[in-house]
């Protein structure tokens, strides 16, 4: 008889139980005290403050992986997409309109001023709403924390998936400064510095500047003398001070300022990468890959023009923290600016067989604000508590204008001048009861009111200006409020000093919205809306989006520390997920975004690392995903309940080993990373397509040499061995944003 198989997911399920049992009985065996006495050959423990407190890593209850500055300077970061692979269940994608955040499967397709992320993303505490004003270089960066799963009590609306928290250095009382310098393959060049100045025993002054400039990946295949896309030409510079007011109070300011100038261009074809696109149904097709990074599409319609990008965003922000013994108030406030002019070229699929040339041009001026009030205790007793009120608000005057639609009965011009108000407020509190030495329970909720608001039209113009003589206006106009109060139970116990296991029970909330358009009867900028044009409030609003998730989790370090192992298992119930994508409304085209019904997503994640003598350093991940629709109807003949949600491959396995070699008188670091996924989906529900990503592999490698004593490092750099791409954002058009190729830089390093 024919032995039963064992499939790849079985296998890592038994293997990952079997681990779990093994690495408690050895952290009982062996205490983590033992990790001072051993010559320096354990794991590293990290400091977070994923719980809005400080705590060890390998002691916080949460699924959270941390990136080092020093990691990223050794992987080349220069934005936070550059380290979506090394962590688990996370796809983080640059796309034309900004940072694309995907965890454990949820993601948002809305990247206009209207539309919420599902996972947050946080530059030192403070929430940046727009994806544009999430691409800036990273710079003078101590870590980064993503943390997976809904934290909603402690960091409130629109994490229902997770969040990425960029924390920079701040100033500290040593007089020291670093220089960097790069130079690879597509005229990458990049300078960066840091210097760090105690002014007196009060007063520290930091300041950090980078500059990077870096060819298109992108080949111009349209017959055209312009400049393609994916190039980058950025100048950061961030300025801090940290002012200790009084013994027990410190106060940091921060400034920082950011401008890119280079070619949003950064789209080809789906048919680079698909088969069968026009009949419905892609089939991935061979190619190479410069023929996957060449733009060729030639516009019936129009000849296309040079694109350009020109960002510049700023911030300002205070974080006062006053130590008054028993408890700690913490206030941090944060004004941002953010504003673009583009101008883009795009690949326009109007019919399965016909695409066309569009001219986007952009402008938008996005201004925040944020104000955190927050008090903690020392957690010294049997009772840890924090509580905090919240507010933030977000003002946008955008302008979308489209050339090139007249082929559909659109005029020349198709434009959308709007005007988006966001206000939140939040009153949050959790509170740990320490029940036994080794027991703690956890409890936490928040109340989170938002309201928006906008007014604009979507124009149909003869010229580039609206003249009412010769040009139709309609309405854009809808106000919401929303409300809704999460909560988080947790339980921590500690199974030996080395081991803590974990659960908690956590709900998520993303704030509702509204598309283009209005209801019958509106009025706003003198123009009324008439019936003839209106829309029901069913598709003009849609829901907030709501999760329940479960999640257990085991932290252990074994054998005196040279050995970590964490495992976490998730279950989420979603209701009402938030999908988005490019629909004909009144004969034009506009995003929309629409409530899914029903997801749910659930996995195992494993992770660690093992120090292999006094010189080897092997990490380990693997993570399986069950990501799918329990009931959605993308239209109302079709249902894709049971397919899955988009980037949620089923499982994927990393492995990184680095060694460090005694070479002339020096110190040589040689390290690998490879990542293998298994294949995934992209789709465009309105359209009912399904593209298919299949399995890939990419490997990093890099040599990192440092004389014994000097001051000085160099560094060697290469990504994506294979020199394969994929796509990482394709849109309702079909314009497909593609993973970078192989590159190679050189990087020195000199610190004093």
């Amino acid at each position: 008889m024919k032995a039963k198989q064992v499939r790849p997911a079985q296998k890592l399920l038994v293997a990952a139980v079997s681990g779990i049992v093994c690495s408690i009985a050895h952290a009982q065996q062996v205490p983590s005290t033992q990790d001072a006495h051993n010559d320096g050959a354990a794991v590293p423990e990290v400091m977070v403050t994923a719980q809005r407190t400080a705590s060890l890593a390998s002691r916080t209850p949460l699924a959270v992986s941390v990136v080092s500055g020093e990691q990223l300077r050794d992987l080349g970061a220069i934005s936070p997409a550059d380290i979506g692979p090394r962590l688990p269940n996370v796809h983080i994608d640059q796309a034309f309109s900004g940072l694309r955040v995907t965890i454990r499967g949820i993601s948002n397709n809305d990247t206009t001023d209207k539309g919420d992320p599902s996972a947050a993303f946080m530059l030192d505490g403070v929430y940046i709403a727009r994806p544009a004003g999430q691409s800036a270089n990273l710079l003078d960066v101590d870590r980064i924390e993503v943390l997976r799963g809904p934290q909603g009590t402690l960091y409130g609306r629109n994490t229902t998936a997770g969040l990425v928290n960029v924390i920079s250095n701040a100033p500290t009382d040593r007089l020291e400064g670093a220089l960097g310098l790069e130079a690879g393959t597509y005229g990458r060049r990049k300078v960066d510095g840091v210097i760090n100045v105690p002014v007196n025993d009060a007063l520290s002054l930091r300041a950090a500047v980078s500059q990077l400039r870096q060819d298109p990946f992108l080949n111009n295949g349209q017959g055209t003398p312009h400049r393609p896309g994916m190039d980058r030409d950025e100048r950061d510079a961030r300025l801090s001070a940290k002012l200790k007011v009084n013994r027990d109070a410190a106060l940091v300011l921060r400034y920082d300022h950011g401008e890119t100038e280079g070619n949003n261009d950064r789209i080809v074809p789906d048919t680079n990468f698909f088969n069968g696109v026009a009949a419905g149904k892609p089939v991935w097709r061979d190619s190479t890959t410069e023929e996957r990074l060449t733009n060729s599409f030639r516009p019936p319609n129009m000849t296309p023009v040079q694109g350009w990008h020109d960002r510049r965003a700023r911030g300002l922000s205070a974080d006062l923290s006053w130590n008054l013994g028993p408890a700690t108030v913490y206030y941090l406030a944060s004004h941002r600016k953010l504003d673009q002019a583009i101008r883009q070229n795009y690949y326009y699929r109007v019919a399965p067989t016909v695409a066309l040339g569009v001219i986007n041009n952009y402008d938008g001026h996005n201004e925040q604000d944020s104000h955190e009030l927050r008090i903690a205790t020392d957690g010294s007793g049997p009772l840890s508590a924090q509580a905090g009120l919240y507010y933030f608000s977000e003002d946008s005057n955008t302008s979308y204008a489209f050339q090139g639609l007249q082929p559909v009965g659109l005029p020349p011009y198709y434009s959308f001048p709007l005007h988006t108000q966001a206000e939140s407020r939040a009153v949050f509190g959790q509170l740990t009861w320490r029940v036994l030495d080794d027991l703690r329970l956890t409890a936490g909720a928040r109340r989170t009111e938002d309201d928006k608001d906008r007014v604009g039209s979507t124009d149909f113009q003869q010229g580039p200006v609206f003249n009412p003589a010769t040009d139709r206006r309609q309405l854009n106009a809808a106000e919401l409020s929303t409300a809704r109060t999460t909560w988080r139970l947790g339980l921590e116990y500690d199974l030996a000093p080395g081991a803590l296991l974990y659960g908690s029970l956590a709900t998520g909330y993303k704030a509702g919205g509204f598309n283009d358009g209005c209801v019958a009867g509106t009025s706003a900028l003198g123009v009324t809306c008439p019936a003839a044009a209106a829309v029901s409030e069913s598709a003009l609003y849609y829901q907030p989006e709501e999760l329940r998730a479960w999640e257990a989790g085991l932290k252990s370090r074994l054998l005196g520390g040279r050995l970590t192992f964490n495992a976490s298992a998730f279950l989420y119930d979603y209701t009402n997920l938030q999908l988005s994508g490019t629909a004909i409304v009144s004969g034009a085209p506009r995003i929309l975004t629409s409530n899914a019904g029903v997801a749910r997503s659930r996995g195992l994640e494993l992770d660690g690392e093992v120090r292999i003598g006094s010189n080897g350093r092997l990490s380990y991940g693997a993570t399986l995903l069950d990501a799918h629709y329990v009931s959605y109807n993308p239209t109302p003949a079709v249902s894709w309940g049971g397919r899955k949600l988009d980037r949620a491959p089923s499982h994927v396995y990393t492995l990184g080993y680095e060694h460090r070699f005694a070479v002339a008188g020096g110190e040589l670091r040689a390290g690998v990373f490879a990542r293998r996924s298994a294949g995934y989906v992209i789709t465009i529900p309105s359209q009912l397509l399904e593209y298919r990503i299949p399995d890939h592999a990419t490997t990093d490698a890099s040599l990192r040499y440092q004389p014994a004593g000097a001051n000085w490092s160099v560094l060697g750099r290469v990504r994506n061995l294979e020199n394969s791409v994929r796509p990482t954002i394709i849109d309702s058009f079909g314009m497909t944003t593609p993973s970078a190729p192989r590159t190679a830089d050189v990087r020195l390093d000199v610190r004093f």
